[in-house]
């Protein structure tokens, strides 16, 4: 008797944490996916975003990014690229 109710619960479960990831949903195509297309020139990199099915095109002000354009199904935007630290100066 408690048996399906285990089984549908784990079933549940598992979904759960595979729509929490948010990999799958990029992968499909059903939310927006957004990669770098330039090096970093001046403190700047070019990113092209591409719209998703369940919320459209992203964006990015938060990060402060500035709109650069629309070529086709794609959106690029110039966002300030993030300072990394490296070991250079041993």
């Amino acid at each position: 008797m408690l048996k399906p109710i285990f089984v549908v619960a784990a079933c549940i479960l598992a979904l759960m944490v595979v729509l929490k990831d948010g990999r799958v949903l990029k992968t499909t195509g059903l939310t927006s996916k957004c990669s770098p297309v330039s090096a970093v020139v001046q403190g700047v990199v070019v990113e092209a975003c591409k719209p998703g099915k369940l919320e459209g095109r992203p964006d990015l002000t938060k990060r402060d990014c500035i709109a650069a354009g629309i070529a086709g199904k794609l959106e690029y935007w110039r966002c300030p690229a993030e300072i990394q630290a490296t070991s250079a100066g041993r």
